[in-house]
């Protein structure tokens, strides 16, 4: 600390810039946090579904795969630990009909494979003893999904960084970052009192900002850095009693899970999200979605009444790939992929990323070597 103001400083205060910093603090390390915005988590993490993912479908050997089941296993213990409400509800994914259910035996071998708990065929039977008001031909359950308080457990992660002597600036956006002779960054950050810091460590953890942040360090290859894609979904809100104790999900669509069901932590029922590639950040719902919402819903959930689903809200997925395109491992950049030493920048931290913040958090402390 005798030569910077902090040992570490990482860009971008939603769960997985803020799971980033609180590994780092247990290291000894001071950190402080950067956010644009007014407040912590207000971006992605702030319009999404609040689900805590099994782990069941991602690739074998990636990230995605990895840093699911880890950071799940973890973010249940710190849960516990800090007080924050969850609901270990169980999910069900579901098919309604014959191509569905010969899809379930490979989700169901992905996900043993993926070392995820607890995961069984179910057959219609059990499957409607469990959920009465369902409409399926079979299932899988996997009991360690759930729901969570993602903004209680955002200020938990805050309030341990400033308990490690670190802090967390609101209204303070990155405006760009120099490498300095001997190591470290220079950091110049913006807002109604601009400055400049500096420190031994840089995170990047941006979210839909991270393609604009790596492009204001300079040094950081503009060829390194991938494309990025909005991927708007939008969720539809319940009048009514909520129908299902379980999430309940579909088997996954092409570059996302689909629209799936959750009892939220107030037991209301939420829809969503949908899934539309768009050009720019729009966070408002078009009612008019709804008709597609109902027929999708009526599926698995034939009793549906007409006229009971809301506008609810709308999020932004920092996507890496386009429309028909494969969907991509999460980015986690350390030196050898851009050269500059002591910094990691994560890119395309869409879903299971809050999930797997935790697990994030320690893999960007395992490429800095700490």
């Amino acid at each position: 600390m005798a030569d910077f103001d902090f040992d570490a400083v990482v860009v971008g205060a939603g769960a997985v810039g803020l799971a980033c910093g609180y590994a780092l603090s247990k290291r000894g390390l001071i950190v402080a946090v950067l956010e644009a915005g007014p407040i912590i988590g207000e971006g992605v993490s702030a319009r999404n579904s609040e689900v805590i993912h099994g782990g069941l479908y991602y690739p074998t050997g990636s990230l995605k795969a990895r840093l699911c089941v880890t950071g799940r296993r973890a973010l249940y213990a710190f849960l516990d630990s800090h007080k924050v409400a969850y609901d270990r509800c169980g999910k069900l994914v579901v098919a309604t009909n014959a191509e569905e259910v010969a899809r379930l035996d490979g989700i169901l071998e992905q996900a043993r494979t993926n070392d995820v708990e607890g995961m069984a065929h179910l057959t219609k039977a059990q499957a409607l003893a469990m959920e009465p008001e369902l409409a399926c031909e079979g299932a899988l359950i996997s009991p360690q999904s759930g729901v969570f308080d993602s903004h209680g457990y955002m200020l938990a992660l805050q309030g341990e960084i400033e308990a490690a002597g670190g802090a967390v600036v609101t209204s303070t956006p990155f405006e760009g970052a120099t490498p300095l002779e001997g190591g470290g960054f220079s950091i110049r950050a913006g807002g109604a009192e601009p400055t400049t810091l500096t420190a031994r460590i840089l995170v990047t953890a941006s979210g839909l900002s991270a393609q604009a942040v790596a492009a204001e360090i300079e040094g950081f290859p503009k060829d390194t850095i991938p494309p990025l894609h909005y991927g708007k979904g939008v969720y539809f809100r319940l009048s009514g009693k909520a129908p299902f104790a379980r999430l309940i999900y579909p088997p996954p669509i092409p570059g996302a899970l689909g629209t799936h069901y959750r009892r939220d932590l107030g037991g209301q029922a939420v829809f969503g999200p949908d899934l539309q590639f768009v050009d720019e950040i729009d966070y408002s719902v078009d009612p008019a979605r709804a008709d597609e919402f109902y027929s999708y819903i009526r599926k698995f959930w034939p009793g549906l009444p007409d006229g009971v689903l809301a506008p609810d809200y709308a999020g932004i997925r920092p996507k890496l790939h386009g429309p028909g395109e494969p969907q991509p491992d999460f980015r986690i950049d350390g030196p050898q992929a851009h050269g500059l030493a002591n910094l990691v920048a994560l890119f395309g931290i869409e879903s299971p990323g809050l999930t797997s913040s935790l697990a994030i958090g320690e893999e960007v402390a395992g490429r800095l070597r700490l």
